[in-house]
């Protein structure tokens, strides 16, 4: 099934050069389908590259979604203002909708205090109106940090030095349902300088951690009814998004290491493999499905609000 995203998002010819199945908001209103309804909080200075990455893992499952994007009123550097004008909408145009589900992507302030960021407010107005107006939500790298923090009072911990590559992961609930069909141990990217409170979360009975790292840590958390999820690294990054991000760092003069079981060898001179692709897809085939699309009321008017 297709994934409904505006007609000109640039997102839409990348997704159609991979075989993904797009439709515009004109072949969607011919079929007679409730679209799943996803709103997407991009907080990436990289907006579009960021719009892509989501759109092409909500968009390959047998589902239909309908994605919007939203934005905090905060005006990005990086993105033209005419794309945010005609793609993302404002929170107070979308505060009486309600949603099957939603996305807080990562955002690169996760050195600074929450409260020192200038849309910490705004993004708490939006996380608390996520708990009455979306079913499920998904938080992403600095959106989980700052989701369990704002929800659950547990705060981040400097690294010693920035976590960096993509690493050995195991399910450690053996019956969660987000992780149905995963092996033992799989693979995914990070790129963080904090991490979350283990012990804070262990301690935390509304929470249950889902899947672990020796070398990145906590990786997933999720409520009992799956109504919170927060992931720590990035499953929906590109092949290239590392070696990017590397040769940034380096161009800036910043310490940086190569990024770890990146580059073949770790050497990066040579090009970088993608080894976390099929589990992307199955983590967000698995949300959509198990804690979205099989959980969410018809009537989205009736989502029963987080205690």
């Amino acid at each position: 099934m297709p994934i409904k995203i505006p007609k000109d998002l640039p997102a839409a010819k990348t997704l159609h050069e991979e075989n993904i199945f797009v439709i515009d908001a004109e072949r969607a209103q011919t079929q007679d389908i409730r679209p799943l309804r996803i709103l997407v909080l991009n907080l990436m200075p990289t907006k579009i590259v960021t719009e892509t990455q989501f759109a092409r893992l909500l968009g390959n499952t047998p589902l239909q979604i309908e994605m919007e994007l939203l934005a905090v009123s905060r005006a990005p550097k990086h993105t033209a203002k005419e794309h945010m004008i005609a793609f993302y909408k404002s929170f107070d145009e979308v505060r009486g909708n309600y949603y099957d589900g939603m996305v807080i992507t990562g955002a690169p302030v996760e050195t600074m205090e929450f409260e020192e960021v200038d849309y910490w407010e705004e993004l708490c107005e939006i996380m608390e109106w996520s708990k009455s107006h979306v079913y499920s939500t998904l938080h992403i790298c600095w959106g989980a940090q700052a989701g369990l923090y704002y929800h659950y009072g547990i705060k981040k911990l400097p690294l010693n030095k920035k976590l960096f590559g993509v690493f050995r992961h195991r399910v450690t609930h053996k019956n969660s349902i987000l992780f149905r069909g995963f092996d033992d141990e799989f693979l995914a990217p990070h790129s963080r300088h904090t991490t979350v409170d283990r012990t804070a979360i262990a301690a935390e009975p509304r929470l249950k951690i889902l899947a672990e790292s020796d070398e990145a840590g906590v990786y997933a958390v999720s409520t009992d009814a799956g109504r919170q999820i927060f992931i720590t690294g990035h499953a929906e990054y590109n092949v290239d998004t590392l070696a990017l991000e590397y040769a940034r760092d380096k161009a800036l003069g910043l310490p940086i290491d190569v990024p770890k079981n990146y580059f073949p060898g770790d050497d990066d001179s040579r090009p970088p493999l993608c080894t976390w692709r099929s589990g992307a897809n199955l983590l967000f085939a698995n949300w959509l499905n198990y804690f979205v699309y099989q959980s969410t009321p018809y009537d989205l008017n009736t989502i029963p609000p987080i205690e």
